[in-house]
């Protein structure tokens, strides 16, 4: 079974998403948004985003 994200209603009222992997454990978090629409934009974002993205090292 893949990952899948998440979108929901946080307390404040505001749209959020998770990115949970396979195995239930959550792997990263969005930024608040003010509409559903946009926390599902948010996680296309981020799909286009890691699609081939390499890993690097930093000193921080």
């Amino acid at each position: 079974m893949a990952g899948k994200f998440e979108v929901y209603e946080d307390r404040a009222g505001k749209f959020r998403f998770r990115l949970k992997a396979s195995n239930g454990q959550v792997v990263a978090t969005g930024e608040a948004y003010e509409t559903k629409a946009a926390a599902k934009k948010g996680c296309e974002s981020v799909q286009r985003a890691a699609d081939g993205a390499e890993v690097v090292e930093t000193d921080s």
